[in-house]
């Protein structure tokens, strides 16, 4: 086992898109430093409670404009499995490599976490769980697919991941010979709706490209009871639209 820099989707600094290896302050999903205090927590938490493009959200269909938006492109290879356990979710760093393009901008896939059950909704339906697939451009500005599941078939990869969970928290893993393929959690259908929003974690920076796959894939039912086991609740409560617009392609 060994100890690499954890990237901690909540510590990105949208700015200098640095990482940190660290938190300045606890912060959890529940009770007094639950969501509803986050805010209150450290004064870098602030867009929490005053921002106002927050993530996640609950998308409604009818409301949801039609625009020229590019097909995604995704150019995923198979790495080798890096794993950390980082006291929110169960999260795989991914090695340089692999990439998304959306338009002109190309974003450099840089990890991907779950959150149970899902954080964005549509039309209200709340989903067994959420992959979060973040990526960085080379200006820093993040973007992250959402993948939504439901309960129904295994998904290989997870069963991968699950089965290489780190003994201890915030200590990376990297077991010898095991690899992974980020490409297993995307649908064949690429149709997405897309706004602009937040990190759903401290310190809730603003300015992401949210990119929410239309089609969920599937989770089997002790896949998702495995994460569950670690985290039954790690996904922030829906934040408030506030006139943005979400868009789906023509």
């Amino acid at each position: 086992m060994t100890q690499r820099t954890i990237i901690l989707v909540g510590l990105v600094a949208i700015a200098g898109a640095s990482f940190a290896n660290g938190e300045s302050h606890h912060w959890s999903y529940f009770g007094k430093t639950g969501p509803a205090h986050w805010a209150e927590l450290d004064r870098t938490f602030s867009a929490c409670s005053m921002g106002k493009q927050q993530s996640p959200i609950n998308i409604q269909t009818k409301s949801v404009h039609s625009a020229a938006l590019p097909p995604l492109e995704f150019n995923y290879k198979p790495g080798a499995l890096h794993i950390v356990d980082n006291g929110h979710t169960i999260q795989a760093n991914i090695d340089p490599g692999s990439s998304m393009a959306f338009g002109k901008e190309r974003y450099e896939l840089i990890q991907l976490h779950f959150h149970h059950p899902s954080e964005e909704r549509v039309d209200g339906k709340v989903f067994d769980m959420e992959a979060h697939l973040v990526h960085r451009d080379a200006k820093g500005n993040l973007a992250v697919v959402a993948v939504l599941f439901n309960s129904g078939k295994q998904t290989a990869m997870v069963e991968t991941l699950w089965q290489h969970l780190p003994g201890k928290r915030e200590l990376e893993s990297s077991p010898n010979g095991v690899s992974i393929d980020p490409a297993e959690l995307i649908p064949p259908n690429h149709s997405y709706f897309t706004y602009i929003g937040s990190l759903t974690t401290p310190p809730c920076s603003e300015g992401v490209r949210w990119l929410v796959l239309k089609s969920p894939q599937t989770l089997s039912k002790q896949e998702i009871a495995t994460f569950a086991a670690h985290y039954p609740n790690d996904a922030r409560p829906i934040q408030q639209l506030n006139h943005r617009n979400v868009l789906t392609a023509m």
